[in-house]
């Protein structure tokens, strides 16, 4: 075998750059081997990166060193943040991207990444040591043209995205691809399968047929206003400000739409009974959502461009794998459609996942050293659920060849450490979508704290710059000394300020400048500004979870008797009561993770643990 690496990551797409990058930038000799080249940092669905929950991902992504927020800066042609009229807690921001321009950018990072080998071939097995007590993987086997290789490396991270016997669906036509357009991998599921000893699933992901700029009556359709923002995803602003280049246009579904979908519903390969894989529930095909609403006449149509210099646009929400002439049919009956051309049309993607119940926190598999996994195959949706996943395989890969010890994220720190806990301990029967509500610490885990929350791990593992942390320190002592000094004087002007505070340039600004003054700073930047706010407005119940998250800390691994009895906990809901009985949590922590299980059930839960066991009196 050829022995030049460290790390191996498997899979160009938004979690094996990420893996690969993060891995190289922590001084680890690192190969991403991927199917093609030309293909590495495609986005083949939809042309944005962000929104509620998943902007949290990305801005943490961020903070640790990442990747995918570098290009979003270079390669955004608007940015929103959505959820602004609610506290900063359940905001997120959301880029629409040149995704063409994006995908040129990542090669070119990547390929002058020190440390990083990119290499173009298909890895059709792997080399396993099975002469100590735990088989470990040490290398892959990848096929050329016309030859095969071996690569010896200590890590192998695993990101195969839909290309695991992936399936194209359009009507009732199947191909067998990863992507329109790419081959699917074939065998490598039957290895995993014989390696791991566990049966791979099938998921199903889709698009929405991509439509020719210029066909479509932008004159019908409503404009999204233009939003002033500071900040995108780098803790940096951007050299030249935040400005839109290009708008997005809202279209709206009719009923003639709704009525052409219905009478061919039986043609989609989802109701056709050609797919058996399960899609997502949180972002349906458009025959989904008729068949699921048949009193609705009327769904939401995003019109957004792919790219500055592309005639092409994406409408979101028109997910599909209805038949060609169906899908023209039905996008026509569209206001400001009615002469729309499609360009490619939408399709249906089914490919293999492993359960990632397999996995630990740090994403390496429980009964093979050194194999790590990130992204679709372990059942998520998403780019930027994938490049959380992927930063955190690629620091653990790159510490496992190092010989070091893991790094895991804590659910009470993160977002990442959220989506990664809920996929190795629930596992997963549908793709995995990230939301603020999936996270109990909501008010602790926002995007204005990102960088004080993580930052200095990625200053720890040598991912982040001096200056840049240095400058992240500067911002908190600013924020620790002007909070306390509101909450201090609570009918000061400041105080006053920061309790009308909405987001828009006039009140910020009155606050800005009336905090400057009081604490006097040349100027304070709008994120130091909203974790000001936040620190005020959210002062006691800030305080509250960080009890909390202390207490469910200490009593994680209280263990709960099999025979404890939840019925008639006064304060615990039926519902409750009836899931703690069904699942049989062993510890606090498992019970934590029961779906609906709130932080004030959870310390009813501790309580009454605690006096069965005779230690409370």
């Amino acid at each position: 075998m050829k022995n030049d690496f460290q790390v191996i990551v498997v899979g160009g797409g938004h979690a094996g750059m990420e893996a690969a990058y993060i891995s190289a930038r922590m001084g680890v000799r690192t190969a991403l081997i991927s199917l093609s080249r030309e293909h590495i940092g495609l986005m083949p669905c939809n042309p944005s990166i962000g929104g509620l929950g998943k902007g949290h991902i990305v801005y943490e992504v961020s903070a640790l060193g990442g990747l995918m927020p570098q290009l979003c800066n270079d390669t955004y042609l608007q940015a929103r943040m959505l959820n602004t009229s609610k506290g900063p807690a359940v905001q997120g921001l959301r880029l629409q991207i040149d995704k063409y321009a994006y995908k040129t950018k990542a090669q070119a990072v990547l390929g002058a990444t020190p440390n990083l080998t990119i290499i173009e071939g298909m890895v059709d097995g792997l080399v396993v040591d099975t002469t100590q007590e735990k088989p470990a993987v040490i290398g892959v086997r990848v096929k050329h043209e016309g030859s095969r290789v071996s690569y010896a490396a200590a890590s192998i991270v695993i990101t195969a995205g839909t290309f695991l016997n992936g399936v194209l669906h359009v009507g009732t036509e199947q191909t067998s691809g990863g992507r329109v357009g790419e081959v699917a991998v074939g065998g490598f599921s039957n290895v995993l399968h014989e390696l791991l000893g566990v049966k791979l699933g099938r998921l199903k992901t889709g698009t929405p047929p991509r439509l020719r700029t210029t066909s479509i009556d932008y004159a019908v359709l409503e404009q999204q206003e233009e939003q002033k923002l500071e900040y995108l995803y780098t803790f940096d602003p951007p050299v030249e400000g935040v400005r839109e280049k290009m708008p997005c246009f809202i279209a709206h579904t009719t009923k003639e739409t709704h009525d052409i979908i219905a009478k061919n519903i039986r043609l989609s390969a989802m109701y056709s009974g050609n797919i058996k894989g399960v899609g997502p529930r949180y972002c349906p095909s458009i025959e989904d959502k008729i068949g699921r609403y048949p009193d609705r006449f009327s769904h939401h149509v995003f019109v957004e461009p792919e790219g500055q210099d592309i005639d092409e646009i994406y409408p979101a929400g028109l997910s599909t794998s209805l038949p060609y002439d169906v899908q023209l049919a039905y996008i026509r009956s569209i206001p400001g459609f009615k002469n729309a051309e499609i360009v490619r049309p939408g399709y249906a993607v089914e490919y293999d996942f492993i359960q990632p119940t397999i996995l630990s926190h740090a994403l390496e598999t429980k009964n093979v050293s050194g194999l790590f996994f990130a992204g679709q195959i372990n059942g998520t949706t998403g780019y930027e659920e994938a490049a959380g996943q992927g930063i955190v395989a690629g620091i653990n890969a790159a510490l496992k060849a190092q010989g070091k010890p893991p790094f895991i994220l804590d659910r009470s720190e993160s977002y990442i450490g959220v989506m990664i806990d809920d996929l190795i301990t629930l596992g997963v029967d549908e793709p995995y979508r990230m939301f603020t509500s999936r996270a109990e610490r909501r008010l602790l885990l926002r995007q204005d704290n990102v960088f004080a929350r993580l930052m200095p791990y990625g200053y720890a593992l040598g991912t982040i710059a001096q200056d840049v942390y240095d400058r992240m320190i500067a911002e908190q002592a600013i924020v620790r000394r002007a909070s306390e000094y509101v909450l201090r004087h609570k009918q000061g002007a400041a105080y006053l300020a920061l309790q009308q505070l909405v987001f828009d340039d006039a009140v910020s600004a009155a606050a800005k400048a009336e905090l400057c003054k009081i604490l006097e700073l040349e100027t304070i930047s709008g994120r130091a500004l909203l974790q000001i706010y936040a620190a005020v407005r959210y002062d006691g119940y800030l305080q509250r979870e960080e009890a909390e998250v202390g207490k469910l800390k200490h009593y994680a691994n209280l263990a709960i008797p099999f025979d404890f009895s939840y019925h008639g906990i006064q304060g615990l809901s039926f519902e409750l009561q009836q899931k703690l009985t069904r699942y049989k949590p062993a510890v606090i922590a498992q019970a934590q993770l029961i779906p609906g299980m709130t932080p004030a059930a959870i310390s009813l839960l501790i309580y009454h643990v605690r006096k069965s066991l005779g230690m409370i009196g």
